[in-house]
């Protein structure tokens, strides 16, 4: 077991979990604020060996600070609001004053905060801050744990894996489904078109599945059927069965989420499916490293597509999504 590979999954997961926080007050999951906050002491303490804690439990919602470190004199506010307005106004909260030898720091767990850094920032109870230093996002954090040694980064993988996500099997095996992936990949997706399939019919099996805030993923990514159904049939013309696996394998992991997260809508279904199947793909040994955002866009393209083909989700009455 290589440090690439505890990094890429702890990667991989950060940016999970900032996705789902980009669609709070959108999708009605769990309470993500208060998990962060938790989730995000537990991971700066083991990154750096602090011994910060939720300090709400403690003194409900005490403005400006929803983490605290009394040994190292530590302050922090998570926060998916990454503003100078929103640094500003935590900086000027009276709460402050009672933590005035503490250093002040600010987490963005949504996106990153590289221009925010840049930024000069009024202190008027003159707290120690320094925004080069003190302004924090998942960047940062993935460059501190980077620079780790080994049995560091594997510390912090078995927290992540234990708050956000399933073990990576280490004993990998290729899959179909990478293969896929590394041929999408290579293609030139700018340019496509929907020709072959009829978009009032996916409408359809969309409100037909109560799919709302995901729907636009659906819509999106719905433009690439033609070509990912030109690759299935050069597979399938080698006489290989490639693309029927693919698609099974995506329609198990739809049915895992049904049966254990029966309880949770469709768009929460739906994000768990693409966050699977990326966990699917991460964990083949064919697997051809591509960034982050290049790997969700072919899996978006994989998923929307098995939604498309009546793999996922429950059909309408007569659903028929081609064109004839």
């Amino acid at each position: 077991m290589n440090r690439s590979l505890y990094f890429n999954y702890i990667e991989e997961k950060l940016g999970i979990l900032a996705y789902r926080i980009n669609l709070k007050g959108q999708l009605n999951i769990l309470d993500l604020h208060i998990h962060s906050e938790n989730f995000y002491a537990n991971l700066l303490n083991t990154i750096n060996g602090w011994h910060l804690e939720n300090l709400n439990p403690f003194k409900q919602n005490v403005e400006a600070i929803d983490l605290i470190d009394h040994s190292n004199k530590l302050i922090i506010q998570v926060s998916a609001t990454n503003t100078k307005s929103k640094v500003e106004s935590a900086l000027a909260k009276d709460s402050l004053k009672s933590y005035s030898n503490y250093t002040f720091k600010f987490i963005s767990i949504s996106k990153e905060a590289t221009d925010l850094r840049k930024s000069t920032f009024a202190n008027p109870h003159s707290i120690k801050f320094n925004s080069n230093t003190d302004i924090l996002d998942n960047k940062s954090v993935l460059n501190s744990v980077l620079s780790l040694e080994t049995d560091k980064q594997k510390a912090v993988y078995n927290l992540i894996r234990k708050e956000l996500g399933n073990e990576i099997d280490f004993v990998k095996l290729d899959s179909n489904l990478a293969l896929i992936i590394n041929i999408l990949s290579k293609q030139d997706l700018r340019v496509s078109n929907s020709e072959t399939i009829n978009p009032f019919e996916i409408e359809r099996k969309i409100a037909h599945n109560e799919i709302k805030l995901t729907k636009s993923i659906i819509n999106q990514y719905a433009i690439y059927h033609p070509r990912l159904d030109k690759k299935y049939t050069e597979f399938d013309n080698s006489g290989s069965n490639k693309s029927l696996s693919i698609l099974q394998m995506i329609n198990s992991i739809y049915i895992d989420s049904c049966v254990n997260f029966k309880e949770k809508d469709s768009d929460f279904i739906f994000l768990r499916v693409i966050e699977s199947v990326k966990d699917k793909v991460l964990n083949s040994a064919n697997y051809v490293t591509i960034p982050i955002d290049e790997l969700e866009l072919c899996v978006n393209i994989i998923v929307v597509d098995a939604f498309i083909r009546c793999k996922i989700f429950e059909n309408p009455q007569d659903y028929n999504y081609a064109l004839t």
